[in-house]
């Protein structure tokens, strides 16, 4: 085979390679395509859900329209509008995870807080959500790891909780 001939499979190769790859349109970024919404924002699916992976054709009420999700989309829903108060420091609705950032409020400048929610499941239940709240104080100028009430973290997923039913209740309404 000529040197001429040994390069036709290599540049055919090149050609499939090239015209496989897709290109998003100018304007366009990934977070803007609904395929990457998070679960229940009624965007990607007909049915307000996303589907990875195959996913179940309808969900059950308790999955809250998160097809193909591992989370309940009513608590990932509502762990989001129960902290919206802290600034968002990540989300990452296929993993089940919101982290805030550092809040300090107004009426007591020498604490601050973080929480971590987790969404475990795909049912609407108690044991599907766990909360964990960190504080601090300053003290000498620097912040200082402190002990957080103790009914703090249960009271943040009290509230994650009854948001969840009352979207769930919501939803259940409009259907």
């Amino acid at each position: 085979m000529t040197p001429r001939l040994k390069i036709i499979p290599v540049l055919f190769a090149l050609a499939v390679a090239v015209a496989g790859c897709h290109t998003t349109p100018v304007g366009e970024t990934e977070y803007n395509d609904p395929r990457f919404q998070g679960p229940g924002t009624g965007k990607g699916t007909e049915d307000g859900g996303l589907t990875l992976f195959g996913g179940k054709s309808k969900p059950s009420q308790d999955e809250g329209g998160g097809v193909g999700l591992g989370v309940n989309a009513f608590l990932w829903r509502a762990s989001l509008d129960t902290l919206a108060f802290m600034p968002l420091a990540s989300a990452d609705p296929f993993g089940g995870v919101i982290i805030t950032d550092w809040y300090q409020p107004p009426t007591t400048p020498g604490e601050r807080f973080k929480a971590t929610a987790y969404i475990m499941g795909r049912q609407l239940r108690t044991d599907g959500l766990r909360v964990s709240v960190f504080r601090q104080v300053q003290q000498g100028g620097q912040w200082v790891d402190a002990p957080v009430s103790a009914n703090m973290a249960s009271g943040m997923e009290d509230k994650v909780l009854s948001r969840a039913r009352e979207l769930r209740s919501q939803a259940t309404a409009a259907n």
